[in-house]
């Protein structure tokens, strides 16, 4: 595949690798790609199975957010050479080596296509397939195994490029519409939108796939929290952060190591936020700053800990609690010291499905 021009190297391990010197019009060359050609990704992807995510953080890598010269050109977004069975237009270009063959397309709907079939159809890129399609780092690091790409770091910077523009939405939204049986996305021109058309970005808002039904997105509604934006509960530093942010991004935004912001948060091990919610950057005290909570409707004892700022294993503790118990809505839960008693428990129907606890 491509080998990318020295300048271009350049600039993308600027882009990509240090995530805190992303430049403005960088991210908004790169938002305006995806905006392009999302629809045709998430297409693809019900066509052929290539995830979603995978296909557009290679078209971005590929040209550059699409500014290289075989994109322009030739409508080459994934630096596909000629080979042998190759009877279409092709362009000169130096890669590897000076003046390489590689395939000129009609349309970037065409490349899309291409790059889709070429993965399909060859044996060496087979396992990739065998993949859970929500896999994007098993994808990356199976396609430089594969001998996609000659560049030594390509895995990274497509794991980067996903994680920090949340491409991962796109793969589970293609996959809600696959488990359907819809057929929403047409693979026609992707520029010309008909009227009815879908509105992707409000889908993925509202998916319930994508965990961020009105609901869930709504959980610490009308708190006051600032949005992205750091703030202190309990003497501990926190961001509310919405649905659909890439834990990893929020890390690597707030210098905080993953496994430190799991740990703080008492979070599975998961990518994308679910829902709205807030996440703390440092460890939570063991105590509150008032002595008492009242159980409020859908409200788990995580969802208590974090709006209190309190480490869950001990509010657990101190209101004699074990994992899987829920609180009745009205009941006292005691921030500052053990509770005389334990809390009525909600009964198994009215529980929250799952709720994390």
């Amino acid at each position: 595949m491509i080998k990318l021009p020295k300048l271009t190297t350049t600039l993308l391990s600027a882009i990509l690798l240090l995530s805190s010197a992303f430049g403005q019009s960088d991210k908004i060359r790169i938002q305006a790609y995806v905006n392009n050609y999302k629809e045709l990704a998430i297409s693809e992807m019900l066509r052929t199975g290539v995830p979603a995510s995978v296909t557009l953080a290679q078209g971005i890598l590929e040209t550059a957010g699409g500014q290289s010269d075989l994109a322009s050109l030739a409508n080459n977004h994934f630096g596909i050479k000629c080979k042998a069975e190759w009877t279409g237009e092709t362009m000169r270009h130096d890669d590897d080596a000076k003046n390489e063959c590689f395939r000129k397309y009609p349309s970037v709907e065409d490349s899309y296509k291409d790059h889709s079939d070429f993965l399909k159809t060859r044996p060496m890129y087979a396992f990739l397939f065998k993949l859970d399609p929500t896999d994007y780092e098993g994808w990356a690091k199976g396609l430089k195994k594969a001998g996609y790409a000659t560049n030594p770091v390509y895995a990274q910077q497509l794991i980067r490029i996903i994680v920090e523009n949340n491409l991962q939405s796109y793969t589970l939204l293609a996959m809600q519409h696959q488990e359907m049986g819809d057929e929403l996305f047409a693979t026609g021109s992707i520029n010309q939108k008909q009227p009815d058309e879908l509105d992707i970005d409000a889908e993925i808002k509202s998916s319930p796939v994508l965990g961020v039904k009105n609901a869930g997105k709504e959980k610490f509604k009308n708190l006051g929290y600032p949005l992205n934006s750091v703030f202190n509960i309990n003497e501990a530093k926190v961001v509310y952060a919405e649905a659909g942010t890439s834990l990893l991004a929020l890390a690597n935004n707030h210098n905080v190591g993953l496994k430190k912001l799991i740990e703080f948060n008492e979070l599975e091990q998961i990518d994308i936020l679910a829902t709205n919610q807030l996440i703390f950057l440092q460890k939570k005290p063991k105590k509150g700053t008032k002595d008492l909570h009242i159980v409020e409707e859908n409200e788990s004892m995580h969802d208590i800990a974090q709006k209190e700022g309190i480490q869950l294993s001990t509010i657990m503790e101190f209101n004699g609690l074990q994992k899987g118990m829920q609180p009745a809505i009205g009941e006292k839960i005691y921030l500052k010291y053990p509770a005389p008693s334990s809390p009525r428990l909600a009964s198994t129907a009215s529980l929250k499905s799952g709720s994390n606890m």
